[in-house]
């Protein structure tokens, strides 16, 4: 599995998170939660749904809901590759996030 640009967004995300909470805790927990959720994506490819956007769609993007967070990825068939390209809170506009 392949992170692209989504690489640093988890970790801001969990910083945000242990500001708001005031507990690093809760942040490390969810963290674990968006890491575990996310690995499960190599062996489960297919497991995330298709955007709402059509735009999305059509550029072959999939995602997985976590919690209040999106995974936005692609599957890559020729190499058996599965490339995150964005983690971003559902309720901002995202699709030009992407």
């Amino acid at each position: 599995m392949r992170i692209d640009k989504a690489n640093d967004q988890p970790y801001a995300i969990i910083q945000y998170i242990a500001e708001s909470a005031g507990s690093i805790d809760v942040a490390l927990n969810y963290l674990d939660t968006l890491e575990n959720e996310i690995s499960k994506l190599a062996s489960s490819p297919y497991m995330g749904s298709y955007p709402r956007y059509s735009t999305l769609r059509k550029q072959g993007y999939r995602v997985l809901i976590v919690a209040r967070h999106l995974v936005f990825y692609k599957v890559n068939e020729n190499v058996r590759q599965v490339i995150v390209y964005a983690v971003v809170d559902a309720r901002q506009h995202y699709v030009n996030l992407i």
